[in-house]
C-alpha cells in the first residue's frame, strides 16, 4: 500500500474506538490523526488519560463517553494491558457491530480468546513495538476467517501509520514475533547500557561512555535501516582481520556467548507470551 493509499484509507475509515491510550495506544492515535483520520470519528476509553490525550478532546475526539450511549464503531482497537483483558473485554462487546473490525495489540491474547468475547466480529491480532512512537515501529498481524479483504486493507493502513507491517497466516508465530520485535527494543537499549558500562570499566568518563554507546547504537541502527546489506555483511564490513573489532567479536561470538544468550532470551519471552494467553 502506497502512502497516498494509506492516507486515503484512513480518511475513509469511518468511526474508530480506541480502548487504552497509554504509550502505544497514544502513539498509534497520533499516527492516525496525522495521516487523515478525522478526530470527530474517534472515541477513546482511557481511565487515566495523559495531558496529551486529554487535549485531543478539544480537537473533536470523544473521550470516555458513557458506554451505554456511545455509538458502535466500524473499528475497535484494543490497546489495554493483557493482564486486564478478561475484565475489560466483556464491557466492550456492545460497542462492536455485527462484522465490525476488532484489532488487538495485546501481547499473548489469542484469536480464540478474542473470538470468545467478540464472536460477531472480524478480528485481527497484532504485535507492534515501541519505535511506533516515532513512526519507525514494525507490527506483525494475523487475521481470523471473518476479516474481509477490505477490512484487512483498512487494518494495514491503521497499523502502517506507525511503521512497517508484516502479515502471517500462522498464529502460532505470534509468540516468537512478540519475543523478537515486540520485546526487541529493550534488548537494544540493554546493549547500549552494557556498552556504556564496559566503556567506564575501560577508563572512560561516565558521561562520555554513555554518549559514545548511545550515538553508536543510534548510528548503527540508521546505517542498517538505510543499507540494502544484511546485518552479517555490515558486521563483516567493519571488521578488519586481527583488528580491534575482531578481538571483541571473538569474545561476543564465542560458544555460549551472545548468540546463545539471545536464543535463551527470545525463548523465555516466547514462553511468557504463551503464558499470557491464559
Amino acid at each position: 500500500m502506497t502512502t497516498a493509499e494509506n492516507v486515503a484509507s484512513l480518511e475513509k475509515a469511518g468511526t474508530l474506538t480506541l480502548v487504552g491510550a497509554g504509550k502505544m495506544g497514544a502513539a498509534m492515535l497520533e499516527g492516525w490523526l496525522a495521516r487523515g483520520l478525522p478526530a470527530r470519528n474517534v472515541t477513546i476509553f482511557e481511565p487515566q488519560p495523559s495531558n496529551e490525550v486529554a487535549l485531543l478532546a478539544r480537537k473533536g475526539v470523544s473521550l470516555n463517553p458513557d458506554k451505554t450511549r456511545a455509538p458502535k464503531s466500524a473499528v475497535t482497537v484494543l490497546a489495554v494491558k493483557p493482564q486486564v483483558a478478561t475484565e475489560v473485554a466483556p464491557t466492550l462487546a456492545v460497542l462492536v457491530p455485527e462484522n465490525g473490525l476488532v484489532i488487538s495489540i495485546m501481547a499473548g491474547k489469542t484469536l480464540a480468546f478474542l473470538e470468545a468475547g467478540f464472536a460477531h466480529a472480524a478480528i485481527i491480532r497484532s504485535m507492534p513495538n515501541t519505535p511506533a512512537a516515532i513512526g519507525r515501529g514494525i507490527t506483525v498481524a494475523v487475521a481470523n476467517a471473518r476479516v474481509s479483504p477490505e477490512q484487512r486493507n483498512l487494518a494495514d493502513a491503521l497499523l502502517r501509520a506507525t511503521g512497517a507491517v508484516e502479515w502471517v497466516n500462522d498464529e502460532k508465530l505470534m509468540d516468537a514475533v512478540t519475543a523478537v520485535s515486540g520485546s526487541g527494543p529493550a534488548y537494544v537499549f540493554l546493549l547500549a547500557e552494557a556498552m556504556a558500562k564496559a566503556g567506564m570499566a575501560a577508563g572512560l568518563p561516565s558521561d562520555l561512555a554513555v554518549r559514545l554507546a548511545r550515538v553508536t547504537v543510534e548510528g548503527a541502527g540508521e546505517l542498517m535501516h538505510r543499507s540494502p546489506l544484511d546485518p552479517a555483511t555490515l558486521r563483516k564490513n567493519v571488521t578488519s582481520p586481527a583488528g580491534t573489532t575482531a578481538a571483541a567479536l571473538e569474545v561476543l561470538m564465542a560458544p555460549g556467548a551472545l548468540d546463545e544468550l539471545m536464543t535463551q532470551a527470545v525463548a523465555a519471552a516466547t514462553k511468557r507470551s504463551r503464558e499470557l494467553a491464559g
